[in-house]
């Protein structure tokens, strides 16, 4: 068996077992909730306004139940598919520069997700109430999740702890979304027809959607408290990686030195943490994610303007309208232009 079927075998087999594991009281939640068919296997739930896969709805239940925010806490959020591996790693590179020689740095030996980990598909997903001072070997805590602002626990809302959000150009977004799920689909299962899929993420019916209330909900966040949210934009870290890499830095609490910016610090962070760097590293090649997803799938090809060699016109037109139609007066903009395509 390769590694794809392997891969798939495990999200299959994880799948089975998520209805075995939940309790009454979950079932019976369950049955109360919309429910439509997910992108890769498995059901989508309409839980708290978003639609939750079925595989991470416990998760995510104890996730809001049980974790307690430190003041000191930092957590990655983003909607999937929005460069969550490549802010991971910078969030990490940047907290704990001071922490590990150049040469020994955990990203060489360890994938951006194993260092910042998951709330609903790792840290929650097999035990409710884990050992969180034993999954962070660094402090301040770092933590990574999907779940929507609105549901986030109470304890990160009312605490000090920092959020740093990311989000795409929702056309480059989809595309990567509809490849990446088209990939771990089983082989029994037909390919994802651009089509429906298209017209499923317009609804809102994905992992984690609908994108605009998502993005929306931090876009709001970021803007009644910045010392608490930071909203950062993919294109403009790849336009001008450096300067938002400071940024990133100052809301973080660790803002570069003088010296450190003399002795090229910036540059060789943002050297580790490259999209090319990350992915011809052996560790970022082999093996699967805790979630049964082959850890070179969460890489692609990191362009931007991308979608429009994917995108009909049509699609193009009710994108634009729906993106002017729901984010309309928030101040959220994003720049459809497929003349920036980059590496």
């Amino acid at each position: 068996m390769d590694a794809a079927e392997t891969s798939k075998a495990k999200i299959a087999s994880l799948i089975q077992d998520v209805k075995k594991s939940w309790d009454d009281e979950l079932q019976q939640l369950v049955h109360t909730l919309p429910k439509e068919e997910g992108w890769i296997s498995g059901s989508l739930y309409l839980y708290q306004g978003f639609w939750c896969p079925a595989i991470v709805l416990k998760p995510v239940v104890s996730f809001q139940t049980h974790f307690q925010a430190f003041d000191s806490d930092v957590m990655v959020a983003t909607f999937p598919k929005c460069c969550t591996t490549w802010l991971k790693a910078l969030t990490f590179s940047t907290l704990y520069r001071d922490r590990f020689a150049r040469d020994e740095h955990p990203l060489l030996t360890s994938t951006p997700h194993q260092l910042v980990r998951f709330m609903e598909y790792d840290v929650y997903a097999n035990n409710p109430c884990p050992g969180l001072e034993n999954i962070c070997v660094y402090k301040p805590r770092l933590f990574a999740t999907h779940v929507p602002h609105a549901s986030l626990p109470t304890s990160i809302k009312d605490s000090k702890c920092k959020i740093v959000y990311i989000c795409r150009n929702l056309m480059d977004m989809f595309v990567s979304l509809w490849l990446f799920s088209n990939k771990l689909r089983d082989e029994n299962q037909e390919s994802l027809s651009p089509d429906k899929v298209f017209d499923m993420f317009c609804r809102g019916i994905c992992a984690f959607g609908p994108i605009f209330d998502h993005a929306l909900e931090y876009w709001n966040a970021s803007q009644e408290n910045p010392d608490k949210v930071l909203f950062l934009k993919y294109e403009d870290l790849k336009e001008d990686i450096n300067s938002q890499l400071k940024r990133l830095a100052m809301f973080l609490g660790v803002p570069f030195t003088e010296d450190e910016e003399k002795q090229g610090v910036v540059e060789e962070i943002v050297k580790v943490c490259s999209f090319d760097k990350l992915r011809e590293l052996e560790v970022n090649k082999k093996g699967l994610h805790i979630s049964g997803i082959p850890h070179k799938d969460f890489f692609r090809k990191g362009k931007v303007g991308d979608w429009s060699n994917y995108l009909t016109p049509s699609m193009v037109e009710r994108l634009e309208k729906l993106v002017h139609e729901k984010l309309d007066g928030s101040g959220l903009t994003f720049n459809f232009s497929s003349k920036i395509s980059q590496d």
